[in-house]
């Protein structure tokens, strides 16, 4: 499995994200454009020292990356998608794409893949759940589903 952070924001997020990566095995992408510095001293915080841990991918832009994954099932987060995220069949194959803090995803990636769209369900109030809450989220829930491989 692995995570995608699409022009994250805030490198506190991306540095709990890489954490949880580290601990479960999972995969972590950044695609640019980044809204700080991979030298950043609150990512690095965030992230202690598992970072040595975390198995990382810096991609320019989508599609370089998407290319990547070849035929690998690729799900994109957003609220604005109709079908929630635990009705996928897990496989740990599953690549998870995570829009920026402050929009999300943008709408030309909802438009494209509108079918592989997933969303976890919050209150018509909330904008949206912090993006490190997010991805733990989805992700712990996918692992759930698999029996925690390679954890116990």
């Amino acid at each position: 499995m692995d995570v995608v952070l699409f022009a994250p924001e805030i490198p506190q997020n991306t540095g709990s994200v890489a954490r949880m990566c580290a601990g479960t095995g999972v995969g972590l992408h950044l695609v640019g454009p980044l809204g700080f510095s991979l030298e950043d001293r609150y990512l690095k915080r965030a992230g202690l020292d598992y970072w040595g841990d975390v198995c990382l991918g810096v991609h320019k832009d989508l599609d370089s990356l998407l290319s990547r994954f070849g035929a690998r099932p690729v799900y994109f987060l957003s609220k604005k998608a109709d079908r929630c995220y635990n009705q996928v069949e897990w496989t740990g194959d599953e690549v998870l794409v995570f829009g920026p803090e402050s929009v999300g995803l943008p709408d030309w990636v909802l438009e494209r893949f509108r079918e592989r769209c997933l969303r976890i369900p919050v209150k018509s109030s909330i904008r949206s759940l912090n993006l490190s809450a997010a991805v733990h989220v989805v992700v712990y829930h996918a692992l759930e589903k698999l029996g925690f491989p390679g954890i116990f």
